[in-house]
């Protein structure tokens, strides 16, 4: 039978192993009322520092034995800043010259010169007379105490073991002035933690290594040899262990394993990887939402600020928000034990000054503070952005910022580095890195260490999160809705995208909001009465979100709501003032709203607080908004933090996000976040051989494509016609082969090296191309004229021949020349039994993809016009008009563009000048011209296209320079008065139709 006995012995045998020596606490001989082994310590001094005067030691040992500070926690501080900080002494040597020395009462460089002893049974005497179990001695310091349990006994438990340490912080306190970290266990479990902390934030430490998880271990045996050989303790104890101040109260914290181990591998990395040594591309650290990244940031600059090889760096912290630089900043403030004072740029200006200086340190800044600066309408302003600092030792540490990180041609990324050109790379990351991501590498260099999700979740550093669909629908009849959603630039919601905006109104319609918001309140309700916490709305704009909070206060019994928001008070209406704040009233909404007591039970948001910020009490999410990827994880993991009892966060979906998160949540756990494959070649191999099968058994028996690459062009697209005749009949055929398409795509990048795969190339061809003429087929996607062209060419020769007068005759109407469509696109009606709703599919996308790419050409025409298509669409899938009715008012939108074209034909214009002419054919009557329009368009268009460079929309020097150029060309033409509404509308149109300019 295991006892509490064999358990303190086996715990004692493995501190042996480790070389520490054993004591019976019996055989102390200082009193029961002391705690500290002076003589050990007195030794330990005498034998760092041996020349020193005999009248000081006293008075060393005096100064660590002896704690300032009005209770416990405070007193435990003190000891423990000197501790891993030292003491300064002043001192005259036997000549009298004055001598001055630094003392630490351990050598934390050379462990084997320190003395640790694992002492057992020793009785203390304070309030009460106690005796710990074990407790660990370091050069008569006892630093770390274990209180264990019988594993055995059912009567006793680990939480036994935690409230007997919180007994002993009141019956012997003296022993918790030095206290480092308690131990607790019952036998089958063993935790770390602080002897302050609830038992909520005691932890399992899972790993020997940092790269293995050790979940079947006995856990006390993982703990020790994972956190106690000597050197690895030691360096636990003087970096990854601190105190927060919170205006006069302190929280003892200390990192868990994957911190530990995770920061030591990044520090290990910078050292080979800062320049002169490496390329100054340190690597990616991935630890998931909740699981303490900003702790482990503010430890990895704490100990690269104290690396002599590094000679005092300057840690640069980048973020890409304002609002996470606030909260990442403030996390900074108060680790200050650890990293020192810490300053932030408010401006480029401070940016400049603060990383000009040759001084070390740690400077917070956004990155779009990277900016240049900007001219005036008479004068241009940087072209380059200055070098700030040539210092080898600056560190940037980026955070969630990989994405805004690649754009190293041009932009702040790339004014980043011209200003710190010596400068080294590191990012940290709640998010994965995606293998295939090659620019994540180029940047920052490898992934260093992965915490997921999932392994959060199995150690409790968060809590599980709970999916409940409660979908509202959207009131718009489009069974394509997904894909058309998938097509949206996520990134920019609120960049003029038009489809983004018909779903904010579709979401925010009144009786939606009015029935979800019951609904809430009700959810809400019922929750809250048996687990007390927060909620957050995560609604699709801001319009919405106003919409949603005025719903919710109508009810009764609603709670106190805020609407967290940006506000600009020259555009928002006026009844949204309530909701725009200050960024001082914002910080203070923050603080009630992450405060359990405080009345304010719900926040509704639409972008604001999704990242960097932490509200441990909030338990619930209710979704109305369309997220994907990184961005929903981000947003659903603001429920994932521990608190107390509450058992896991839910999320109430509203609209539909089930796919995306499953897609998501699918990432973020698998595979050790790396993208590399968790299984071996062989077994690869197989998979794949399978893959190839699961494909070529989906494709007709009568297709023979095995000289593909044998055939022209035109016979390989009949094959491919022929197939996507017999799939794309039934969309659930068509999916299902374009992801059996795309495992088999996967795999290939996986064993593409293996030289026995290479007979099946052409099956592996034959396939992409199929899937890719599905795929277009049923979307059409893709930004540039190029890749447009393309996607119409290979939709048009995937329909076999005919004529297109058949669709139309059986339409009722006469054959029209469309020139956007190639005319092969509508035929073969006759022979396919359901294609005629296929060519309505089609012909929409097409009308679709035309329009998108003529939109930023004119966008009041085009806006327009996408409009009017979108109704036809929307009245079809709505049955209210039939599929020829459909087809004949779809090439009404068609001749429209068309005739759009002739006009331009007829005016002498490019495709892009025509917009320009409309805005200043409006203004004919104010133009003092006496020759054509066209010809004052033409200088125009020539002005604003000679001034234009990359990015340019987000460079203020560049605007200036295009509406100098145009106000040239305009000038004596109109009058004063008149040029800068002209000017406005030009600079509109010229931001939409050439935001994405390269050169």
């Amino acid at each position: 039978m295991t006892t509490e006995a064999k358990i303190e012995q086996a715990t004692i045998d493995w501190l042996t192993d480790l070389g520490y020596s054993h004591i019976h606490g019996t055989t102390f001989t200082f009193p029961e009322n002391e705690v500290v082994n002076k003589a050990t310590l007195l030794a330990f001094i005498q034998q760092q520092h041996p020349d020193l005067p005999a009248e000081l030691y006293p008075l060393i040992v005096a100064e660590f034995v002896n704690n300032k500070g009005a209770d416990l926690l405070y007193r435990n501080r003190d000891f423990h800043l000197k501790l891993t900080k030292g003491l300064d002494y002043e001192y005259q040597d036997a000549n009298g010259n004055e001598k001055a020395v630094h003392v630490y009462p351990i050598d934390f460089q050379n462990p084997e010169n320190n003395t640790f002893w694992v002492v057992n049974q020793l009785s203390i005497k304070g309030k009460n007379k106690r005796r710990p179990d074990v407790i660990v001695y370091v050069n008569g310091f006892p630093l770390i105490v274990f209180e264990l349990k019988n594993w055995f006994d059912e009567n006793t438990n680990l939480q036994e073991a935690f409230n007997q340490i919180q007994h002993y912080t009141k019956d012997i306190p003296l022993l918790f002035e030095y206290n480092v970290a308690t131990i607790v266990s019952d036998g089958n479990e063993a935790q770390h933690g602080m002897f302050n902390a609830s038992n909520e934030w005691y932890a399992t430490w899972k790993s020997n290594d940092g790269i293995t998880t050790i979940d079947d271990d006995f856990q006390m045996h993982t703990l020790l040899f994972g956190l106690f050989p000597k050197e690895r303790l030691l360096n636990y104890i003087k970096n990854f262990v601190f105190f927060e101040d919170h205006n006069g109260t302190l929280i003892k914290k200390g990192a868990k394993y994957h911190q530990f181990f995770g920061v030591n591998f990044a520090v290990e990395a910078a050292k080979k990887a800062i320049r002169p040594y490496g390329d100054g591309r340190i690597g990616v650290i991935w630890h998931t939402q909740g699981s303490g990244k900003s702790i482990s940031m503010a430890i990895y600059a704490g100990i690269l600020r104290s690396l002599p090889e590094l000679k005092n760096p300057t840690i640069v912290v980048q973020v890409d928000r304002s609002d996470l630089d606030f909260q990442l900043y403030e996390n900074f403030v108060l680790a200050k034990d650890l990293v020192g004072d810490v300053q932030h740029a408010d401006s480029t200006d401070d940016l400049r000054r603060l990383l000009s200086t040759g001084s070390g340190g740690v400077v917070f800044t956004t990155i779009e503070k990277f900016r240049l600066k900007s001219g005036n309408e008479d004068s241009l302003g940087e072209l380059e952005h200055p070098i700030l600092s040539e210092r080898e030792n600056i560190i940037v540490m980026a955070d969630e910022a990989h994405r805004t990180q690649y754009g190293l041609l041009d932009g702040f990324a790339s004014n980043l580095r011209k200003a710190l050109p010596n400068a080294s790379f590191i990012g940290f990351t709640g998010t994965p890195v995606d293998s295939k991501d090659a620019d994540t590498q180029e940047v920052f260099g490898e992934t260093i260490h992965v915490y997921d999700i999932k392994q959060a979740v199995d150690d409790k550093a968060t809590v599980p999160i709970y999916y409940e669909p409660r979908l509202a629908k959207l009131h718009l009849a489009n069974e394509n809705l997904d894909s058309d959603v998938d097509s949206l630039t996520w990134e920019q919601e609120d960049s003029g995208n038009l489809k983004w905006a018909a779903l904010e109104d579709a979401a925010g319609s009144q009786e939606r909001v009015d029935k979800i918001a019951k609904d809430i309140l009700n959810h809400f309700t019922n929750r809250t009465e048996t687990l007390p916490g927060k909620a957050m709305i995560v609604c699709m704009s801001r319009r919405n979100s106003v919409k949603m909070y005025e719903a919710l206060t109508q009810l009764k019994d609603c709670p106190e709501i805020a609407v967290v928001m940006t506000g600009n008070i020259s555009k928002d209406p006026i009844t949204w003032n309530p909701h725009i704040r200050t960024q001082e009233a914002t910080e203070a909404l923050k603080k009630r709203f992450r405060n359990p007591k405080d009345p304010l039970q719900i926040v509704i948001v639409r972008d604001m607080w999704l990242t960097g910020f932490d509200a441990p009490c909030v338990h619930t999410m209710y979704v109305d908004k369309i997220m994907r990827g990184h961005n929903l994880m981000q947003a659903i993991t603001r429920t994932n933090r521990v608190f107390k009892d509450k058992p896991s966060g839910v999320i109430v979906d509203y609209i539909g996000i089930g796919d995306q998160l499953r897609k998501a949540t699918d990432k973020y756990t698998g595979g050790g976040g790396n993208g590399q494959p968790t299984i071996d070649m062989e077994q690869a191999i197989n998979m794949f051989f399978n893959q190839v099968d699961i494909c070529k058994a989906m494709l007709p028996e009568t297709i023979d494509y095995s000289q593909w690459k044998a055939l022209r062009e035109s016979d390989k697209m009949l094959l491919v016609k022929q197939a996507l005749n017999a799939l794309i009949k039934y969309d659930e055929v068509a999916d299902q082969f374009m992801m059996e398409e795309k495992k088999l795509t996967g795999l290939l990048s996986i064993v593409k090296s293996q030289p026995e795969i290479q007979e099946f190339a052409i099956d592996i061809l034959f396939s992409q191309h199929v899937s890719k003429a599905i795929r277009n087929a049923k979307t059409v996607k893709g930004n540039g004229r190029a890749t447009q062209n393309e996607i119409k060419e290979l939709i048009s020769r995937s329909i076999e021949s005919d004529d297109i007068i058949d669709v139309f005759a059986m339409a009722g109407i006469e054959k029209a020349d469309i020139s956007i469509l190639d005319e092969q696109f509508l035929l073969g009606v006759k022979k396919d039994k359901d294609s005629i709703a296929i060519k309505i599919e089609l012909l929409k996308n097409i009308l679709k993809d035309e329009i998108r790419m003529r939109l930023p050409q004119n966008i009041k025409k085009y806006t327009s016009l996408k409009e009017e298509l979108e109704k036809v669409i929307d009245r079809y899938h709505a049955n209210a008009i039939d599929s020829y009715t459909t087809i004949a008012e779809l090439v009404e939108r068609a001749k429209e563009m068309q005739d759009e074209d002739k006009r331009k034909s007829e005016l002498g214009l490019s495709d892009e000048e025509l917009a320009f002419y409309d805005i200043l054919a409006a203004k004919k009557d104010i133009i003092n011209e006496a020759g054509p329009i066209q010809d004052v368009v033409h200088n125009v268009v020539k002005a604003v296209k000679s001034n234009l460079q990359i990015d340019w929309t987000n460079k203020e020097d560049a605007k200036a320079a295009i509406r100098l150029a145009v106000k040239k060309e305009l000038r004596g033409k109109v009058s004063i008065l008149e040029l800068n509404a002209i000017l406005q509308e030009i600079m509109e149109q010229a931001e939409g139709q050439y935001k994405e300019w390269r050169a």
